[in-house]
């Protein structure tokens, strides 16, 4: 059996080929997170998702922070809505999937901080019976549909 890409290159843009069910998930995964965008609780899981800029200047982190998180929080919410927009569509503009990029992105980091991934457990299969499994398999999903839209969207770019 071939396996057929997910998101290819098609033109100025991408072609997508989600089956419904994908399609659904990733619907799911999406608006969870915006939805733990607006909390500002201090979700552990989403701390990759704003770096630290001063890492030995508590005052000025906290400063930063103040005046950036608003920006960063918008600018992670504008890449989920262009895939929340464009999920049911078969075709994307060269926009959108640079949008789809950051997205898959912010949420293979956030699975990936809750889960604790590293270098080691990156491409390990997960176990069953490991109660994480099913996240585990989710992040292997994500990093799989991710490299199809880099190599989507690096064909033409770099010829």
């Amino acid at each position: 059996m071939i396996s057929r890409r997910r998101i290819e290159r098609r033109g100025d843009g991408a072609r997508l080929r989600l089956p419904k069910e994908e399609r659904q998930l990733l619907r799911e995964l999406v608006a969870n997170l915006e939805a733990r965008l607006t909390d500002e609780t201090g979700d552990d899981d989403l701390r990759r998702l704003f770096p630290p800029a001063y890492d030995t200047a508590p005052d000025d982190e906290a400063e930063y922070r103040r005046l950036q998180r608003g920006e960063l929080v918008d600018g992670h919410r504008q890449a989920l809505r262009v895939v929340e927009s464009t999920i049911e569509r078969d075709q994307l503009t060269g926009e959108e999937l640079d949008a789809w990029l950051k997205a898959l992105n912010e949420l293979r980091l956030v699975l990936g901080t809750g889960l604790d991934i590293t270098e080691e457990s990156y491409m390990r299969w997960p176990d069953p019976r490991d109660p994480d499994a099913r996240e585990r398999a989710l992040y292997l999903y994500l990093s799989a549909l991710q490299e199809e839209a880099v190599a989507a969207a690096s064909r033409g770019r770099f010829s």
